[in-house]
């Protein structure tokens, strides 16, 4: 058995990455123990990315992802690891302004945010150390480049 993913396209867009790509980065971003995850990726637009970013964290704007963990086992649902929100248009935005290849963004979101469904977080410092790490390995596992580290003009 392996991973299963929901990918649900509500956001309009129609240029993602193809469903293959965001299933192998997914799978990449997996510890070993959240092999056998069950996720659900939400593709939105701004008016539902704000609307949970504002219920969920108190922020009146959309964000680019968003991570609603299960927290504990469920009986019926083993493997059900949690819900990844992220807003397309936002996405895009923030490849174009920082300059960044389009796919290399969407694989940094996700994977960012399924790290965060699986515990991690940025909220101290050291916490923040080891998930950047964690990405920036991942990411260079699958072909991307450091997403933190910023090209000179």
């Amino acid at each position: 058995m392996s991973m299963k993913i929901e990918i649900q396209n509500v956001s309009g867009f129609d240029s993602l990455p193809k469903d293959e790509f965001i299933i192998k980065w997914a799978e990449q971003a997996l510890d070993e123990k959240h092999k056998e995850a069950e996720i659900t990726l939400r593709i939105v637009e701004e008016e539902e990315g704000q609307t949970l970013n504002k219920e969920w964290r108190g922020k009146d704007s959309a964000t680019n992802v968003l991570s609603f963990p299960v927290g504990e086992v469920i009986e019926q649902a083993p493997n059900l690891l949690g819900d990844i929100v992220i807003c397309a248009p936002i996405v895009e935005l923030e490849a174009k302004q920082q300059r960044k290849n389009s796919e290399a963004h969407w694989a940094h979101l996700i994977i960012h945010g399924i790290l965060h469904l699986q515990g991690y977080d940025h909220i101290s410092d050291e916490d923040a150390n080891v998930m950047e790490t964690k990405e920036v390995n991942i990411l260079k596992n699958i072909g991307f480049a450091n997403p933190y580290e910023t090209e000179s003009e």
